[in-house]
């Protein structure tokens, strides 16, 4: 995802009611159905207030103005028949678009960003059916994704990629393509992830190239992989704390994707592959067990990436961790891992526990 193309932005017809002049004035504006979300967003100051009424939208809306705040009552958000340009999607599948794509100044090839969008706010709106993904954001500070239901989107419920300071508070996401909540290529995330619900993903939450982050109270249940944080492809992930978690009945069944070199996955808790510096203390641990084929299972698996990188200085423990087989795994590489005390029964190797 992460390449350089042209920002193609497309205002919509000045037809459209919209309460344009409360807009220009940085404060609030309403729109209702049968209005656009976009016209609202293109013709806002920084700082404004949007609020969407109950009803259904079908477009893609893209944000690119700091504090611009998105406030659904009751909306939800849809594909359109003919979605607009969008600067967040590939290329070369232009109608594989996300529902808010939130982007400031940053190179798409290299991460690198220029100048952060700052303080995008979007909260209560369900947002259903992108063939990309629900919420996407790039070069995001200080963003705050909150109590938005994501259904069924392709690619991530939530994603923040070359952000910072990013918070996914209250949401609900279930049925995406790969993780419900994603922070990725972010070497200082200093994300929150906090009371959160995500199943029947491949990934209930994933950190991939990404420090600095709190798991707090989220409820991961029903996925291949509840957590997966992922230190080697292609940089390091962890400096991450996780309290107070449920994990739990990650049992779905995931085959092997040959183009996107996933294994099969099935019923694996929290996964530590390569990462360093990842605490996982205070969790609800249960009742992860494989489906279907899985190249790997287990509450709590801590192994090297792909690329061979060792995990090191983990911390496990004070965590419920029962009922899953095993309860912890471990491949043995890496150094500084700590895997008790925990109140678990099974491991591999043994002793763990």
């Amino acid at each position: 995802m992460l390449r350089r193309f042209a920002v193609a932005l497309t205002t919509f017809a000045l037809g459209l009611v919209v309460a344009v002049a409360p807009a220009q004035a940085g404060r609030k504006v309403v729109v209702g159905p049968g209005q656009s979300i976009q016209a609202a967003v293109d013709a806002a100051r920084p700082g404004t207030k949007i609020v969407v009424l109950r009803g259904t939208y079908r477009e893609n809306v893209t944000v690119t103005k700091d504090g611009i705040a998105l406030i659904g009552l009751g909306a939800v958000l849809k594909p359109p028949a003919s979605p607009q340009p969008s600067p967040c999607s590939d290329p070369e599948n232009p109608a594989d678009v996300n529902g808010f794509c939130v982007l400031g100044d940053v190179d798409l090839d290299t991460g690198e960003v220029s100048e952060y969008v700052d303080h995008v706010s979007i909260r209560g709106f369900t947002i259903n059916g992108f063939p990309a993904s629900g919420v996407v954001a790039f070069g995001a500070r200080d963003a705050s994704y909150g109590r938005n239901v994501a259904i069924d989107n392709g690619e991530y419920g939530f994603a923040a990629f070359a952000s910072t300071g990013t918070r996914m508070l209250f949401n609900r996401t279930s049925g995406s393509g790969e993780a419900g909540l994603y922070v990725g290529d972010s070497p200082q995330a200093n994300a929150t992830l906090l009371g959160n619900d995500t199943s029947d993903n491949l990934f209930g939450i994933f950190v991939r190239n990404a420090l600095h982050a709190s798991l707090v109270a989220n409820r991961a249940h029903d996925n291949c992989i509840g957590v997966l944080v992922l230190g080697d492809a292609p940089g390091p992930a962890g400096d991450l704390k996780m309290t107070a978690n449920a994990i739990r009945d990650n049992t779905k069944a995931c085959p092997a994707e040959e183009e996107e070199e996933l294994p099969a996955l099935s019923g694996i808790g929290v996964a530590l592959s390569g990462s360093t510096g990842v605490t996982v203390r205070g969790n609800l641990i249960t009742g992860n067990v494989p489906s279907g084929p899985t190249e790997r299972k287990g509450g709590v698996v801590v192994v090297s990436g792909d690329a061979g990188t060792p995990p090191t200085d983990n911390v496990i423990r004070g965590n419920i961790i029962l009922r899953n087989e095993p309860d912890l795994f471990w491949d043995g590489t890496g150094t500084g891992n700590v895997f008790a005390p925990n109140a678990c029964r099974t491991s591999v190797p043994d002793g763990l526990c």
